[in-house]
């Protein structure tokens, strides 16, 4: 009994490495999006992405200029079913006191089609021109 119990075990090992689980953040991809974000304004249509796997994701504005020591607002929200980001799209996550260069949202995913938008928390007195990283699985 005991053999067979032992191959059942190994068995269930097997298929469970086998299976996609999580990614390891070192295996992430990045996404890069630049835009502009006006004064009072946000960046519309947002910055489409999707996922197929589980795992963990950060967004950082790794550029934000003219102005690039004002804190700004950032947004994750799922994507429409045709992967598009306009209209009133409900947050998952936001930030609206991010900062250039550092981790503006980060946390747990799960497939899907997602969307980020930059906007302004009322600092800006230019439009700013951004560039934006997605690390994801």
């Amino acid at each position: 009994m005991r053999p067979r119990f032992a191959a059942v075990m190994a068995a269930a090992a097997m298929l469970t490495v086998s299976c996609s689980g999580i990614v390891d953040p070192s295996k992430n991809v990045t996404d890069t999006f630049t835009g502009t974000v006006a004064v009072q304004g946000t960046s519309i249509p947002g910055h489409p992405f999707s996922t197929d796997k589980t795992g963990e994701y950060t967004i950082k504005v790794t550029s934000l200029t003219p102005s690039s020591t004002v804190f700004f607002g950032v947004l994750l929200a799922s994507a429409l079913s045709d992967g598009s980001c306009v209209g009133n799209l409900p947050p998952i996550q936001l930030n609206s006191f991010a900062t250039v260069n550092t981790p503006a949202l980060t946390g747990a995913i799960y497939p899907g089609k997602y969307c980020v938008f930059i906007y302004d928390i009322g600092t800006f007195t230019v439009s700013q021109n951004y560039t934006l990283t997605v690390s994801h699985p």
